[in-house]
């Protein structure tokens, strides 16, 4: 059986990565993995359960047997907790603001990293396409295309701004920038690893920037 190939790209709120990834994936004809949708799921799953996020203790009691699947398709990703499709609630601001507390438990990034691996050795396509935080390091090291794709922080809070719902630049500056200060707690993702490829779209558009990787992608699998 054939190995398939496992595109990893890591980045910073508002870089593009996740409409970036399920582009490129479609282009290839590759599965695509959210791990950002893993971790709001089991934020999801600690909230619905009434547990503390901030207690490290019962995060880690919540998520030991945590029944956790994806449907790894582009154009029709879904995130189960056991039977429930979280797919929609996970987006909510209440799920949100509890990411970065269970992130931050140990157990909970191993728990998961497992799972990434699990579904990227089980892609039933020639290859996947793996976005988030720490992909290119810790979760796919020795993927075959690994990229770091990144934005002026401007350009950044504009494209943030076109996702979320309507709010004041300040405001919406202050959320990006504390999700970002937050996650770099437990990852560092605003530098590229050896061997990886640092992707500025500050000055691409949303096509140049998935023809970019595409071709990346196919130089480096040929």
């Amino acid at each position: 059986m054939t190995t398939p190939v496992v595109v990893a790209i890591d980045g910073p709120a508002g870089s593009g990565k996740s409409s970036v990834s399920k582009a490129v994936a479609i282009a290839l004809g590759y599965d695509y993995l959210d791990t950002g949708a893993a971790y709001r799921a089991v934020a999801w799953h600690v909230q619905s359960q009434g547990v503390d996020a901030n207690d490290a203790d019962a995060v880690r009691s919540a998520v030991r047997d945590l029944d956790l699947t994806f449907t790894p398709d582009a154009e029709k990703f879904a995130v189960h907790v056991g039977a429930t499709d979280v797919t929609e609630a996970i987006r909510t601001p209440a799920v949100t603001a509890l990411v970065s507390a269970v992130s931050r438990v140990p157990e909970v990034r191993e728990f998961l990293n497992q799972r990434f691996r699990q579904c990227m050795a089980e892609t039933r396509r020639p290859g996947i396409v793996v976005e988030g935080r720490d992909i290119t390091t810790v979760v796919a090291p020795d993927a075959a295309a690994r990229i770091l794709l990144t934005a002026d922080e401007s350009v950044r809070m504009e494209r943030r701004g076109l996702e979320v719902p309507p709010q004041s630049r300040d405001e919406l500056t202050r959320l990006v920038r504390d999700r970002d200060v937050a996650d770099a707690r437990v990852s560092d993702f605003m530098t590229a690893a050896d061997g990886v490829m640092t992707i500025d779209s500050t000055n691409l558009t949303f096509d140049q920037t998935v023809d970019v990787v595409v071709s990346h992608t196919r130089s480096a699998t040929t």
